[in-house]
C-alpha cells in the first residue's frame, strides 16, 4: 500500500481466503472529484417543484377519501384495476403507462402531473430571472403580493362589517363605489401597499440580508449560535425600525400628516410589536436557518401576504 498517493480514494477488493490472497486494486478516485460532483449538482431550491408536488398528491390523496390507504403499501396495478373494473359502481380504469409501456410510480405521476401544469417551467424561469436581476425581480414579487394581501384585507373588513349592520356596510359600498371596479374595491387603498411592496419591502429586506450576511455569513448547520444572534438583531434591532418606517409611508401615501402619523404609532405600535413577534420571530428563525440567501425575500413575502392583511386591517381601522 505505499504506492497509494496521498487523497485519493482507492477501491480494493480482496479474493475468497481459499484464493490466493493477492489484492486487486482499482484506477484510483480522486477525493476532489467528490467535491466536483458535488458543486456540478444544481441547488437544492431548484427541486422544490416536485417536493412540493409529491406533497400535494398526498393531501389530494387524503382529501380524495382513501385516508386509510394513504398509509398502506398499495396493491399491484393490476389488481387494482380488476376490482375497478368488476365493481359495477366504478367506471373503468386505465393506469398510468409510460412510453415504455410500464405502469409510472407515484413519484414520476406527481413530476408528469406538474410537467403538464407548467409549474417545474414557470419556477425554473422564476429563478434563473431572480438569479439575473434579483432587486428587480424581489420588488415585483413583493408589489404582487402585497397588493393581493391587501385586497383579502379589504375582503375581510367588508364582510366583518356586513355581519355587524348590514344596513350600514350597502350605504358605505354605496357612498364608496367610485371605485370602478365594484365590490366596495379601494382601489388607492390596493395601489399604496402594493407601491409599498414594489419601492420599499423588497429593496429594504434585499439589502438588509446582503448586510446580515456580510456581517455574519450563513452556516450549513442551521441550529448555530449564529442563526440565534441573527434571529435577535432581525426582530428586535430591524422590526421595530422597519415598522415605524411602515407607518410613516403608508400614512404619507394615504395624506396623513405628521401629527396624524404619530398619534397612529402611539395607538397601534406597541399592540402591532407584540403581534409581529408572535407571527415573525418563528418565521424568521426558519427563514435563516433554513432558506438559501436567494429566497429569503421570497419567503418573506409569503409570510408578509399574511402579516400584510393584519397591517390593512390595523392601519384602516378608522376608515370605517
Amino acid at each position: 500500500m505505499e504506492h497509494m498517493k496521498e487523497g485519493s480514494l482507492h477501491i480494493i477488493f480482496l479474493r475468497h481466503p481459499c484464493a490466493q490472497p493477492e489484492a486487486t486494486e482499482i484506477a484510483p478516485l480522486p477525493l476532489q472529484s467528490l467535491s466536483n460532483i458535488r458543486k456540478a449538482s444544481p441547488p437544492i431550491y431548484r427541486m422544490y417543484p416536485i417536493m412540493i408536488a409529491r406533497l400535494l398528491a398526498v393531501a389530494a390523496c387524503l382529501l380524495s377519501g382513501r385516508t386509510a390507504n394513504a398509509f398502506v403499501s398499495p396493491q399491484p396495478v393490476g389488481r387494482r384495476i380488476c376490482a375497478a373494473n368488476n365493481n359495477p359502481h366504478l367506471p373503468p380504469t386505465t393506469p398510468h403507462i409510460s412510453s415504455a409501456g410500464k405502469p409510472l410510480s407515484r413519484s414520476q405521476q406527481s413530476e408528469t402531473i406538474l410537467n403538464l401544469a407548467g409549474f417545474e417551467e414557470a419556477w425554473s424561469s422564476y429563478l434563473t430571472a431572480l438569479e439575473a436581476d434579483p432587486l428587480l425581480v424581489k420588488s415585483i414579487t413583493a408589489g404582487v403580493i402585497l397588493g393581493a394581501a391587501d385586497l383579502s384585507g379589504q375582503a375581510i373588513q367588508q364582510a366583518i362589517a356586513s355581519n355587524d349592520d348590514d344596513d350600514n356596510a350597502a350605504s358605505a359600498t354605496s357612498s364608496s363605489g367610485g371605485g370602478g371596479s365594484g365590490g366596495g374595491v379601494d382601489i388607492a387603498r390596493f395601489a399604496r401597499f402594493a407601491f409599498f411592496g414594489f419601492i420599499l419591502q423588497a429593496p429594504w429586506n434585499h439589502f438588509y440580508y446582503l448586510m446580515l450576511d456580510g456581517a455574519l455569513p450563513p452556516t450549513e448547520d442551521p441550529f448555530t449560535a449564529t442563526t440565534g444572534i441573527k434571529v435577535v438583531i432581525d426582530q428586535f434591532v430591524q422590526a421595530p425600525i422597519f415598522t415605524v418606517i411602515i407607518f410613516a409611508f403608508l400614512g404619507f401615501l394615504e395624506g396623513k400628516t405628521f401629527d396624524e402619523i404619530k398619534r397612529q404609532l402611539d395607538d397601534d405600535y406597541v399592540d402591532t410589536m407584540f403581534a409581529n413577534w408572535k407571527l415573525w420571530v418563528p418565521a424568521t428563525a426558519v427563514n435563516i436557518a433554513f432558506c438559501p440567501p436567494i429566497l429569503r425575500v421570497l419567503f418573506l413575502n409569503v409570510v408578509f401576504f399574511f402579516w400584510s392583511i393584519f397591517l390593512s386591517l390595523k392601519l384602516n381601522k378608522t376608515e370605517e
